[in-house]
């Protein structure tokens, strides 16, 4: 690609996240506001997806990525995961959707021989774990505040998730997971407590920020 192109490309990718500032689009929305065809502006949605400068809302529309919207929710999150790791004793996690998966951005590991890990930078389904019921913005879920699960995604395993919110927009959810022997098959009833109050610290940090 010579240098022309390139600089073509870039007014393009710009001209895309100039117009998710104003708020989530849907592809023909964002045609409509870039004036790029479709196919090009798919094309670097898609690509901006990839690098996290581009996310997706639960309806699938396309929205500024945690590089933009929350660069440093990792770091802000930090406090309000060693606390919940601290008073549950268990695995925690920070969460990000990507599309029609979820994305872990922060991981603490329990003290525990026997534990959860989840590595930084994995890619998990939205279509089970309690995270991903929180992700796809599952209407119990968010009407109760939290969800759980168990077993959904990996065998004797359990987890519960509460949604992070930041000006109104749901942007992540935080986590604790661990063996069905220690959190019971209703972890809900144990930790749901403690995760709601990581998630309201979270949504403090970054009305803060």
């Amino acid at each position: 690609m010579d240098s022309v192109s390139g600089i073509g490309v870039l007014d393009k990718a710009v001209a895309v996240l100039d117009a998710l500032e104003a708020g989530p689009l849907s592809l023909p929305e964002l045609v409509d506001a870039t004036g790029l065809p479709r196919a090009t502006a798919h094309r670097l949605a898609a690509a901006l997806e990839v690098h996290e400068f581009v996310g997706r809302d639960g309806e699938g529309r396309f929205q500024l990525g945690a590089r933009l919207s929350q660069p440093g929710l990792p770091a802000l999150a930090r406090p309000a995961l060693e606390a919940l790791q601290e008073t549950t004793g268990e695995s925690v996690q920070l969460y990000v959707r990507r599309g029609d998966q979820r994305l872990c951005v922060e991981a603490l590991e329990s003290p525990h021989g026997l534990r959860t890990i989840v590595p930084v930078g994995a890619l998990l389904p939205l279509e089970v774990g309690s995270a991903g019921k929180v992700l796809r913005e599952d209407p119990t879920a968010l009407k109760r505040g939290w969800a759980e699960s168990v077993e959904e995604r990996q065998r004797g395993v359990a987890s519960v998730s509460a949604p992070v919110y930041e000006d109104g927009r749901l942007v992540a959810a935080v986590s604790v997971s661990g063996p069905v022997e220690r959190t019971t098959r209703a972890p809900g009833r144990r930790y749901a407590k403690a995760v709601v109050a990581a998630a309201r610290a979270l949504d403090v940090a970054l009305a803060k920020a």
